[in-house]
């Protein structure tokens, strides 16, 4: 059985890390530059902060792929090494996973393209398809456990990147969507929308990440549980709002108050837990231990 599958099935609650560009941004990257080269340039960091999730608790690492599809990559000029970039972060993520006995999962994270689709943008569907398929393809044949697809707002890409990936492989898939504009995403889709939409496919996992704090979101988390309640819900907020100050962003949430989020959105409906941006290994390790108590 897959690894992720079978995590599903054992265990209640289910941690997962923190951020990675929060953490690459604390060891020099800067903002606007592209935290995926990281993989090429510096995987021993990389390799380091996934540890550093590892150790305080996580049950499941996100690869460094968020912004690893053509068309992000292109920004930065960097799209030639999309197979390069993609591959060497789950052979990172895997090292660390194999020194715990393989009993870490490791996902293979699937950003939006930062393009927006017709008709509110210049892409395509088929082109945006194409995108999904040519990353998840690369994270499959590298060995990840379970394709994670997060920070979507838009329907139309949700469904390019869905579709992209069960026509690709058959490994459990994960959809996450960020509700951050008053209780919404960006494009105007409420949770309780979200929900119908991806009850569609057979998703192992769906829920929300990052967005505008740890209360929004549990407020999301309780409406999709009331929307839908026979499916995994995920929750990994970001810590606090964030505010820029001499380019560097910041994040007010402390590790003690994640930790009662974690208590807050488990009561609400969530049973894979874990934070976005502003988060550190601190803030996971204040979480995990009072859901695994």
């Amino acid at each position: 059985m897959n690894r992720f599958r079978k995590l599903l099935k054992e265990r209640e609650i289910i941690v997962l890390d923190g951020a990675m560009g929060t953490m690459l941004m604390n060891n020099g990257n800067k903002l606007g530059l592209c935290s995926e080269y990281w993989n090429l340039e510096q995987p021993d960091l990389v390799g380091s902060i996934h540890r550093a999730y590892i150790e305080a608790g996580a049950d499941v690492i996100l690869t460094n792929t968020f912004g690893g599809n053509r068309y992000r990559l292109s920004k930065h000029g960097l799209s030639s090494k999309l197979w390069e970039i993609n591959s060497r972060a789950i052979k990172i993520a895997l090292d660390q996973s194999a020194q715990y006995n393989d009993s870490i999962i490791v996902a293979g994270s699937v950003g939006p393209t930062g393009v927006l689709i017709k008709p509110f943008g210049v892409l395509d569907f088929e082109e945006a398809y194409s995108a999904f398929t040519e990353q998840v393809s690369i994270l499959d044949t590298s060995g990840v456990d379970v394709i994670w697809i997060e920070t979507m707002s838009d329907l139309t890409e949700t469904k390019a990147a869905i579709e992209a990936t069960k026509s690709t492989c058959d490994l459990p898939i994960v959809v996450t969507k960020s509700f951050d504009t008053n209780g919404h995403t960006m494009m105007g889709v409420s949770p309780e929308k979200a929900v119908q939409f991806l009850n569609e496919y057979e998703l192992s996992a769906i829920g929300a990440n990052c967005g505008k704090g740890s209360e929004e979101l549990v407020q999301v988390i309780r409406k999709m549980k009331e929307k839908k309640s026979d499916i995994r819900l995920v929750a990994k907020a970001n810590a606090g709002i964030p505010k820029v100050k001499d380019q560097i962003i910041i994040y007010d949430g402390t590790p003690d108050i994640m930790a009662q989020y974690a208590l807050d959105v488990k009561n609400a409906g969530a049973s894979l837990i874990g934070a976005c941006c502003g988060s550190t290994p601190d803030h996971i390790k204040a979480m995990a231990s009072v859901l695994k108590k």
